[in-house]
């Protein structure tokens, strides 16, 4: 017999800008995100695919600040926002494995990146007092091919979930739930405790359209002889994570006992399949398993401090920090640690009223110099990471570590002294990036755009929709959020009448810009209806807000009134119902009452005045995502306008080395990479598809600089090989993917990089 030392095993040291351990979606975003910023990155991931949660091993719809359609205009931009229209496109119907190819081709695409997979890291290297740590190299076995690899760099973000390079490197951090007084949370237990959220494995059924029988193996638990078949929801038709409820080990070690809770897990699904398939209950003779998860999908486990702990006061009162660098939406869902056995709900839900904001300063362990931290494991409460930890919200946080990361490493900075001396650089990278950040102005002065004077061949000036294809019934409120740029002065609605009566309208505020739920009545008018179809009234609603911003136009229920509905939707506009809530949904903290419907349609209206909400000044500068109004420049209709052009000129010539332009990707439409539903489409109408980009030099002469056909993604960046000098520039609009005007988000001129 010959043993062998493992020190025979040489040690490869791999050396880069920054290394993310964790290749679910927050990693994989950090490491576009760095190496797009100009980083070497070593991306190291202890399974043989990217996504985690989300991958074909897990399966888990990945959901955001969308919240599935409760938020509005809430869909995530920047990297994750990339690989939602990606996937959309190339993965219609929602296969996991094509999901994974769609994270594999952006990591290769981009050379900055160096990918690490089966690479399990188990060692890392930290110096320094408690207080000032600081992490020299991380190690670990990348299986299979028997590779010991140490990864030095100068910054490390753990994006693994569970936290464990930050644990190994000493960082101050938390797991379980804080008690209610510390943060004075109401959803907070009244003591400290170590429990948490569980783990979850998925299964797939097949129809195969002939009987087949199951055998349950001996470890099959008995859910007859739990809470399960009363509490939970069981049925054929149900896949993947309609079995989100199958949950276990949050009053375990999620870590420590994973062995045990997957074989619960397991044991439990097999016995609901014998429950599906034995019992005679249901219509499931010609079902057979098609998949089962091994790996435990982790929801819960430590949670780093950093110099904000987010709260629940945070989420749902939306603070507005000074140095947001993304945001979220989903509601506060907590589980109860008993899982799918408990006797109470699966979940509990308190949704804030929009999207809310997340800082740099818990994006960074306070106490170890050179760690970021991305994903579930950011500095929060358990109450706050009951919303953070949603999967496109990880991602978020990933793309704003990974700027940060790249930020601090090029200036030779701390975390913390980016954070609060150079937070500037931030905010402009995550602008320049186009990634998930809420009501951040971009004033950079790299962008020549934004000393142009911006003018258009048309834009938009009359919001209203006029050709019936429906009607919707007033039995219950009807909302109606638009945008009031520069006032209101009335509206007109195409209604039927099946008698004399009266119809009223209120307009209310919304809390915050980002909010499309109505807040404060400001005014109330009413106009008196003669019995009638098809006719068109003129309700003399008069608001002459402050400044522009959304309003929410209620109107009210009148079960005499029918209100035409339009085919084609209208920019910027959204439209809801008010439904009574249940006796067991009537808290405040749990669902809304105002409902979106609608969808893809709108009410038939005009509205008075002009509005200036979609001028070519709104491409320019300012935000690039809706922010109090839809925030882009929309042509008029192109039977009128049929090559709409959007131009930028100066009064002294600008060298220009990029043109950017950031199309409409309706953001208001909730995407999803399994398809939880079916959206039908795989281009979203609102790009634009075909489109060129001129500029005029001083002497008058005009050259296209570039030429685009079958666009479909929303950012697009034109890097000049040779800058040019240019007294205008022009982005002219040949066609769109299916929607009647041209709508530009944002339209740049970069200078040369140094």
């Amino acid at each position: 017999m010959t043993s062998y030392d493992g020190d025979l095993i040489p040690l490869e040291t791999v050396h880069s800008d920054i290394t993310v351990v964790g290749g679910g979606l927050a990693g994989v975003c950090a490491a576009l995100a760095a190496a797009r910023q100009g980083m070497r990155v070593s991306l190291v991931q202890n399974r043989p695919v990217l996504g985690g949660n989300s991958s074909s091993e897990v399966r888990v719809w990945v959901c955001g600040a969308t919240a599935h359609g409760v938020q509005h205009y809430a869909r995530e931009t920047g990297i994750m926002g990339e690989l939602f229209v990606e996937n959309q496109f190339t993965n219609p119907e929602g296969n996991p494995y094509y999901w994974d190819l769609v994270l594999l081709e952006a990591v290769r695409a981009e050379p900055g990146i160096e990918l690490f997979l089966n690479t399990d890291v188990r060692e890392v290297d930290a110096d320094g007092p408690i207080e000032d740590r600081r992490i020299r190299s991380v190690s670990g076995w990348q299986m299979g091919s028997e590779r010991r690899l140490q990864f030095c760099s100068a910054a490390y973000i753990d994006a693994s979930g569970d936290g464990l390079v930050g644990f190994l490197a000493g960082a101050r951090y938390r797991t379980g739930r804080e008690s209610r007084d510390e943060f004075q949370e109401s959803w907070a237990p009244e003591s400290a405790d170590a429990e948490t959220l569980g783990s979850t494995i998925l299964f797939y059924v097949k129809d195969v359209g002939y009987p087949v029988k199951y055998v349950p193996p001996s470890f099959a638990r008995d859910i007859t002889e739990t809470s399960i078949p009363t509490l939970r929801e069981i049925h054929e038709g149900a896949n993947g994570c309609d079995y989100w409820w199958i949950e276990w080990g949050g009053d375990r070690d999620v870590v420590a006992d994973n062995e045990e809770i997957r074989d619960e897990l397991q044991g439990a699904i097999y016995g609901i399949w014998d429950y599906l398939k034995n019992s005679g209950t249901f219509d499931a003779d010609n079902l057979t398993l098609e998949w089962i998860g091994s790996v435990p999908g982790k929801r819960e486990y430590r949670r780093f401090l950093g110099d904000h702990v987010l709260t629940q006061h945070d989420v749902l009162g939306q603070t507005p920090f000074e140095d947001r660098v993304a945001f979220g939406g989903w509601s506060i869902d907590l589980h109860p640690p008993g899982g799918m056995y408990a006797t109470e709900k699966g979940s509990r839900h308190w949704h804030p009223d929009g999207n809310y904001h997340i800082p740099l300063r818990s994006l960074y362990s306070q106490n170890v110099s050179n760690m970021w931290m991305a994903g579930r494991n950011i500095s929060a409460t358990h109450v706050a990471f009951g919303s953070t930890r949603v999967m496109a919200t990880c991602g978020v946080i990933g793309e704003a570590a990974g700027i940060g990361a790249a930020l601090s490493t090029r200036r030779g900075c701390t975390p913390r002294e980016l954070a609060t001396d150079y937070f500037d650089d931030v905010r402009r990278a995550i602008v320049r990036a186009d990634a998930s950040v809420l009501g951040v102005r971009h004033d950079d002065p790299a962008d020549r755009a934004v000393t142009a004077r911006a003018t258009a061949s048309s834009q938009l000036t009359v919001l209203g929709a006029t050709t019936s294809a429906g009607t919707w019934e007033l039995t219950s409120a009807l909302g109606i959020v638009v945008p009031v740029d520069p006032a209101m002065e009335g509206l007109e609605l195409l209604i039927d009448a099946d008698r004399d009566t009266e119809l009223v309208v209120d307009v209310h505020t919304v809390s915050r810009p980002q909010n499309y739920v109505p807040h404060e009545k400001v005014v109330s008018s009413s106009v008196q209806v003669t019995a009638g179809a098809a006719q068109w009234v003129t309700v003399p609603v008069r608001w002459h807000p402050d400044s522009p911003q959304n309003a929410f136009l209620v109107l009210r229920a009148n079960p005499s009134v029918v209100v035409h509905t339009s085919s084609t939707p209208l920019p910027g506009v959204v439209t809801l119902t008010y439904r009574e809530l249940a006796r067991e949904e009537r808290y405040t903290e749990q669902w809304r009452a105002w409902k979106q419907v609608l969808h893809r349609r709108a009410p038939c209206l005009r509205l008075a005045p002009a509005t200036d909400a979609f001028s070519a000044e709104k491409a320019i500068g300012g935000y690039a995502r809706p922010w109090a109004g839809p925030q882009m420049w929309v042509s008029q209709p192109l039977s009128m306008d049929p090559e709409p052009h959007l131009d930028l000129s100066w009064d002294q010539p600008v060298t220009i080395g990029e043109v950017a332009v950031i199309f409409d990707d309706d953001l208001d439409e909730d995407l999803i990479n399994l398809h939880h539903h079916r959206t039908p489409f795989d281009v979203l109408p609102t790009l634009v598809r075909d489109y060129r980009i001129e500029v005029v030099d001083k002497a008058g002469r005009r050259a296209v600089i570039a030429e685009i056909t079958a666009n479909r993604v929303r950012h697009r960046r034109h890097r000049l090989p040779n800058p040019v000098t240019a007294m205008a520039l022009r982005l002219v609009v040949t066609g769109t993917n299916g929607a009647h005007q041209a709508r530009v988000v944002s339209l740049r001129a970069w200078a040369p990089e140094d």
